[in-house]
Parts: structure tokens; C-alpha cells; sequence
């Protein structure tokens, strides 16, 4: 079998990149290592219920009418009507610090801009300063590392309020341990706070069936159940993929949305000296009768938090570090009414090798895993109020659990610290879409995956 576009994997990237190429040719394939698709961003079911996993928010929300925003380029790019997928905005999230230390943001960013002039006022001319720079900034232009930390230290001249601007921006998408490169800072930075967060009506399940038949309807083909073992290549051109079966698929094109060092796995290079460091993280989903959401914060629909003096976004020593997260009520977003039941999710930073030390164990796994679910109530009821007693249904992941059905090496969802913006890893007919291509997000991937196509294969057409 042969075809001109072969990409690996069907996550959000993946998706996208595919139905970009179908809309001009219906010659492209698609291979999932598992049973669904959605990678990082997808579900399953337990007691009747579906689970999202992944998905707590997309953030690049944008009005229909500013078209050169990141999410309608991403509709025009697909050839996809906003009006078949509604977008409900959060209410509004919170960045929450000892000694109740708090700045509130929405859609909206002269609240966020007000909360930061009002509480730090000293610094309201060092923080125009800083937003002057973000919106002449261009992150995709290829540079070396340029630490954010330094950026904003030359301007910013309290650690407090860096650490309450970076929070979030790392935790939604920092694969640097305690600082961000220049240019991811400044795409989260307008991702967050200068465009806001939103949901697609309905589910996670809703989401990616309502792509996939938007892609199948170009003609293109997508096979499940289909792990790649092996990208066979000469002369630094890549001919074809093995599968696990013993397949071979030939290809004029190869587009890998799996990661950089997933990558070169599979072109067997060893990757095995590489000392960087993967930041991975353990996130666990509480359900709760509906009956009970009265008594928790009904108007917060993302809770960053930290509780230690200083904020660290670094790999813990232990298996947990409950000294910061997140905290998310996917049920707190403009028009949605749960019905019998809602979720809390918390996120906290994980060390993949010493969960990793109990793979082998699996009784002291599963009561590691129910250990770090307690403690992990016990942080965030400080701040959100108690709700333990209401708890019908819990699970946890840990980045296991992550590298398990992602396939993303010690379970970073951020991938690899080194990015490619070009999308080139040194091979001629091979790509990165992606992560670890350089877009951040949801919406910044699946604009990875089309911006590929068009820079590299669309133009070979």
C-alpha cells in the first residue's frame, strides 16, 4: 500500500493536519496506535458515564468577527462553520496565592489588567511596559532559548507577581522546569489572559467524532489498532512505515504528531543519553452529585494555585507535589446545566521515575494512587471548601498512566524541551506537527498540524 501523506497519530494535531490535506486531495492516512482517537484530549466509560480525559479547557477564545485570530483561522483553515459547533466561555478563573493573594481574569482582559493595576500598583507601568513587548513580540520566529523569568524581571521588579502571571501560563504549557522560552511565554500569554478560555458544546466525544466525519467526508482514511514500530529511511528520506503487524506502508510524506524523541524512536536513533529533564503530572476527576454544587464556587471555573512561598514548577523528588495545581470545574462555563452529576479535577506536577519505581508492584501503586487522590482532596478543600463526603466515583492518572495510552515518553504532555518550529528534524520528507513543533494549546495544535501541511506538503502539490 502506498499513499502520498501518512501521518502518525490522531490526537487534535493529527486530526487537523488531516482534514487540511483532505481538503485538497483524499489521498492521505491516518494511523492511531489505539482503539480511539484524541491522544492526550480524549474518554472513556466507567458506571454508564463517559470521562473525559485531558480536556479541562481550549483557550485562544475569540470573537467571530476578529478573523485574524488564532481559533476562526483555524475554522477557515478546516473549512469549518462556527455555527456547527458552539463555544461556551468560561466564567471567569483564578490565580490563587498564600496570605489570599488572588488575581481574577476572563474573556475579558481588562479584568485581569484592572485586578493587576489595583493590587500591584507600583507596578502598572512596568506591566504596560511588559504588554507592550508581548503584542510586538513574534514567537514563531526561530531563536534561541530566552528566558521569560529574565524578560520579565527587567521590568517586573516583584517576584510575587511574576510567579502569579507564569502559574498558569506553565501549567498550561511549560515543558521548562521553573521558567518559559521567550516565545511560548508570549503564546500563552495571549492563549490566557489576552483571548480567554472556552468549551465546545457537549463533550470531548462529541468534539473529535464531529472532526472525524468532517475528515472522512473529504475521503480520508484513518486506521485504528495500527501502532508504528518502524519509519524505514535512506539517505535521510524517509519510504515508508512498519506496523506492528508486519505491514508496510509506503509514503511520499510523513507527518509525525507524536513527539520529537517518539520520533527518532521509531527512525532507531538512541535517544537513551538524553539527561533533559520531562515534566510529567498527576491529575485526578471527583465526581459529585449535582445536588452538592451549591456549596462549592459556582463562579470560578479554573483555580491555579500555590501554597508554598515561592511558586517551583519543577520535577518533585517525591511522587507528588501538592504545593501547586490546579483546580477545574468543567460544569462552571457559560451555558452549561450539569444534570445529575459534575466533576472537580485537580492537576499537580508528578515525578514520573518514582511512579515508575512501583510499576512493578501493583498493590503499592494503587494505594500510592489513592494516597496522592487523598491528599490531593485534602489540598484543594482549603480552598474550595470541603466536598469529600459527596464523592460518587473518583480516578486518578499518573504519568503512567499517560505514557500508557499517549505514548508520550515518561508521560510529558509538554513534550520535549527543544522545539522545532519549522517542523524539521532532518530528514527531507519527514515533519513535526505538534507539541514539540512549538504551538501550545488545543487550538495551537491543531494550527501545528495544518501549518505543516501547508509550509511543507500542500505546497509540493
Amino acid at each position: 500500500m502506498s499513499v502520498p501523506l501518512l501521518i502518525i497519530g490522531s490526537g487534535l494535531s493529527g486530526l487537523a493536519a488531516a482534514i487540511r490535506y483532505a481538503r485538497f486531495s483524499p489521498d492521505v492516512l491516518l494511523l492511531e496506535k489505539h482503539a480511539r482517537i484524541g491522544g492526550l484530549n480524549s474518554f472513556f466509560h466507567r458506571n454508564g458515564a463517559l470521562i473525559e480525559t485531558g480536556l479541562h479547557a481550549i483557550t485562544n477564545y475569540a470573537e467571530p468577527k476578529d478573523k485574524k485570530a488564532p481559533l476562526n483561522q483555524l475554522f477557515r483553515q478546516l473549512k469549518l462553520n462556527r455555527k456547527d459547533l458552539p463555544l461556551q466561555e468560561q466564567i471567569q478563573s483564578e490565580i490563587c496565592f498564600p496570605n489570599r493573594e488572588s488575581l481574577l481574569f476572563s474573556n475579558d482582559f481588562n479584568l485581569f489588567y484592572s485586578q493587576v493595576v489595583s493590587k500591584f500598583p507600583r507596578l502598572t507601568a512596568a506591566f504596560d511596559q511588559v504588554l507592550a513587548a508581548i503584542k510586538a513580540y513574534d514567537p514563531f520566529r526561530a531563536r534561541p532559548f530566552i528566558s521569560t523569568r529574565s524578560f520579565l524581571s527587567d521590568s517586573i521588579r516583584d517576584p510575587l507577581l511574576i510567579d502569579m502571571i507564569l502559574c498558569p501560563l506553565m501549567y498550561y504549557g511549560s515543558c521548562s522546569e521553573n521558567d518559559m522560552d521567550l516565545g511560548q511565554f508570549v503564546i500563552m500569554f495571549r492563549a490566557i489572559f489576552l483571548e480567554g478560555m472556552f468549551r465546545p458544546r457537549g463533550t470531548i466525544k462529541d468534539l473529535l467524532d464531529f472532526l472525524l466525519n468532517h475528515y472522512t467526508a473529504f475521503g480520508g482514511k484513518i486506521r485504528l489498532n495500527s501502532p508504528v514500530v518502524k519509519i524505514c529511511h535512506k539517505d535521510k528520506k524517509v519510504s515508508a512505515v512498519e506496523l506492528a503487524s508486519g505491514e508496510v506502508i509506503e509514503c511520499d510524506h510523513l507527518l509525525s504528531t507524536i513527539g520529537y524523541r517518539e520520533t527518532l524512536r521509531l527512525l532507531g536513533q538512541d535517544t537513551s543519553h538524553e539527561s533533559l529533564t520531562r515534566l510529567g503530572f498527576i491529575e485526578s476527576i471527583f465526581r459529585l452529585p449535582v445536588s452538592c454544587r451549591q456549596e462549592l464556587p459556582l463562579d470560578r471555573t479554573i483555580i491555579f494555585y500555590n501554597q508554598a512561598d515561592r511558586f517551583r514548577y519543577e520535577r518533585p523528588h517525591r511522587h507528588v507535589d501538592f504545593n501547586s495545581g490546579v483546580i477545574c470545574f468543567p460544569s462552571n462555563f457559560h451555558g452549561i446545566r450539569p444534570e445529575g452529576y459534575f466533576e472537580i479535577r485537580s492537576t499537580h506536577l508528578a515525578d514520573y521515575h518514582s511512579w515508575k519505581s512501583l510499576q512493578s508492584s501493583p498493590l503499592l501503586y494503587g494505594e500510592k494512587k489513592r494516597e496522592s487522590s487523598r491528599r490531593s482532596v485534602e489540598t484543594i478543600e482549603k480552598i474550595t471548601g470541603n466536598f469529600r463526603n459527596n464523592i460518587v466515583y473518583e480516578d486518578t492518572f499518573t504519568p503512567l498512566t499517560v505514557e500508557r495510552f499517549t505514548a508520550k515518553l515518561e508521560g510529558a504532555i509538554y513534550g520535549h524541551p527543544r522545539k522545532f518550529k519549522d517542523g524539521l528534524i532532518g530528514y527531507g520528507n519527514l515533519f513535526l506537527a505538534g507539541t514539540d513543533q512549538g504551538y501550545l494549546g488545543i487550538v495551537g495544535s491543531m494550527l501545528s498540524g495544518i501549518s505543516m501541511v501547508n509550509r511543507h506538503i500542500l505546497s509540493a502539490l
